[in-house]
């Protein structure tokens, strides 16, 4: 399949980063069925979202997820688990990334926050890797809501006919794809290089 691509934004967590906060939340919430039930909440959630548009402290948010979800757990504990949430790059995530780099304009657009940003950064250089980086918490902006997508694309002066968009959560493809954006679910490496394969954009 042979598609014209001009630029290819990268989800991080799941697709580029190995994630541990799943397991974790739903150890400590036995009331969640599963793993779909826990990312409808989490991307509704009025704590999550003020957190990732920059809008609360570390500590309050911490504190509203407790009791929003009913942790077991005090707010340090919540915090000491939440910071490694994001485990380790993807072996071949930068590779990818380099390779891709010359070829098509790369933005990472990732609903995060300040806590694990800057350790992206500091551990891995992550935002190097880019054109152009769009953190929730920096632009206060979401997936999956369409301003997010809007912005995004209007930062990056492209069409959405000519963006394709890689993301492991179901729920922000079907939002990126409403908008116009060529979206694909894919998880870790092996997806993501699927996914480029499938619309002809490895070299």
């Amino acid at each position: 399949m042979s598609h014209r691509i001009d630029a290819i934004l990268f989800d991080l967590g799941g697709v580029l980063i190995e994630l541990a906060g799943v397991e974790q939340m739903l150890a400590w919430s036995p009331g969640l069925a599963d793993t779909d039930e826990l990312w409808r909440r989490w991307l509704a959630s009025p704590a999550v979202r003020r957190y990732e548009r920059g809008r609360t402290s570390r500590d309050a948010f911490a504190a509203e997820v407790i009791a929003e979800f009913g942790l077991p757990v005090d707010t340090a504990t919540f915090l000491a688990g939440f910071a490694i949430w994001p485990r380790t790059l993807f072996a071949g995530a930068t590779d990818l990334l380099v390779s891709l780099a010359p070829h098509y304009r790369l933005a990472s657009v990732s609903n995060t926050n300040e806590f694990h940003w800057s350790r992206f950064e500091r551990e891995w250089a992550l935002g190097s890797f880019f054109h152009a980086n769009f953190p929730s918490f920096a632009i206060g902006k979401l997936k999956p809501d369409a301003e997010y997508f809007e912005h995004v694309l209007a930062s990056l002066d492209v069409r959405a006919s000519r963006t394709l968009f890689i993301e492991d959560s179901p729920i922000n493809v079907a939002a990126a794809g409403r908008v116009g954006v060529a979206a694909r679910r894919a998880i870790g490496i092996d997806g993501a290089r699927a996914t480029l394969a499938e619309f002809g954009l490895l070299r």
